[in-house]
């Protein structure tokens, strides 16, 4: 509902600082979310009286939050003054951290990039990572021209789960060393900036409900199928961690291997791809790219290997869509970017496998998925610790 300015305020003035950051927050959060307004438009949108409105953006304008973004000329009347939010009174960094990649983004407060690295991740230990990823950061934070002052938060995505309690990321496997104590603590303390650290599936999941296919849907999981296999789940625009951090773990799943029971990840991933099409008769150097772009061409163990990918997956879906009952399944990753070879056995084998339909299509943020949910995610933060200080005491 809207603030009403006609509440009756006792005369304390930490009661009326209250009203005013409110009536300032309102304002705020208005012109974020539909646009420039004008000082009449706001008053109609937020029922707060023109005076307010005025007193506050002054107040907004003063502190840097909200600038004159030009003019509207209507048929009739004077020609009225537009505020927008001032995108350069803070800045959020973002990072994924991949077994193969690093990216690093620092964005302003509207999510527009300032500055971005894509670079080889080649550590093999966990302190060369730390520094590789720091390192990185700070060249981000340079190149962008920003005071690294104004970095005010961030959001780091890696394989595994953040146990904050112990300080440490669980279950990385596959990135060596990556869940000694003290890794993310060192990262904080030598960048000086506040970092989160989430579940690379699940960013990747909320940048694809920000950015992506997944916006206005009501539930819908993320399958991320590269190195490993994860998955996140958004409901209703929030994302679902379970208990313990650990919703969306799919590839402990169990599954049937050949000799001994597997793990769903050992059979849903770019490694299963390759070994499969060995195992069908490719040789070489093989990579799931180079499984793909084969199968493309027509060659029959690597369109064998397609195949069989796609039916594994296929059980994935099934798998979420009887817990879950999404209504749409997004499938992105590393092996996502040949989704144009497995849609049609995952969906094919999804029907065979259960009466259940969840919509399936690719991921439209590709490998960008997992920094674009990073970014979305410390600009929630990063927008609350900038309007706070440059309030605070006003």
């Amino acid at each position: 509902m809207p603030v009403s300015d006609t509440v009756e305020q006792q005369e304390q003035p930490w009661n009326r600082r209250r009203l005013r950051s409110t009536n300032e927050r309102l304002l705020l959060d208005r012109l974020r979310d539909s646009g420039a307004a004008s000082r009449a438009q706001l008053a109609r949108d937020t029922g707060l009286s023109k005076p307010t409105v005025s007193s506050a953006l002054a107040s907004l304008e003063a502190a840097g939050l909200v600038r004159e973004a030009g003019t509207h000329a209507p048929e009739r009347g004077r020609t009225a003054v537009l505020y927008a939010p001032d995108p350069a009174a803070g800045y959020a960094l973002g990072v994924d951290i991949g077994r193969s990649w690093l990216r690093v983004a620092v964005v302003d407060l509207d999510g527009t990039v300032a500055a971005r690295a894509d670079v080889r991740n080649r550590a093999r230990a966990s302190a060369a990572l730390a520094e590789l990823v720091v390192g990185t950061a700070r060249q981000v934070v340079e190149n962008s021209g920003v005071d690294p002052a104004e970095v005010v938060h961030g959001v780091v995505g890696t394989p595994g789960v953040y146990d904050e309690r112990r300080r440490r990321v669980r279950y990385a496997m596959h990135l060596p060393g990556w869940g000694r104590t003290g890794i993310v603590d060192r990262m904080r303390e030598e960048l000086g900036v506040p970092l989160e650290v989430h579940n690379d599936a699940n960013l990747a999941a909320l940048g694809e409900y920000t950015y992506g296919v997944g916006e206005g849907s009501r539930l819908f999981a993320y399958i991320l199928i590269g190195t490993g296999l994860g998955m996140g789940v958004v409901s209703e625009g929030r994302l679902f961690t379970g208990a313990h951090g650990l919703a969306g773990e799919i590839g402990f799943l169990p599954w049937p291997g050949r000799q001994k029971p597997e793990r769903l990840e050992d059979a849903v991933s770019g490694v299963a791809v390759v070994e499969s099409a060995r195992r069908f008769g490719m040789s070489g150097q093989l990579t799931a790219k180079a499984v793909f772009d084969a199968a493309r061409r027509g060659d029959p163990a690597a369109a064998r290997a397609v195949e069989l990918e796609g039916e594994r997956i296929a059980h994935t879906v099934a798998a979420a869509a009887a817990v879950l009952d999404p209504d749409l399944v997004v499938l992105g990753g590393g092996v996502g970017h040949s989704v144009d070879l497995l849609l049609r056995p995952v969906r094919e084998h999804v029907r065979a496998l259960t009466p259940l339909r969840p919509r399936i299509v690719p991921s439209r943020l590709g490998e960008d998925a997992v920094l674009l949910g990073a970014v979305a995610t410390a600009l929630d933060t990063a927008r609350d610790v900038v309007f706070e200080r440059r309030t605070a005491g006003t």
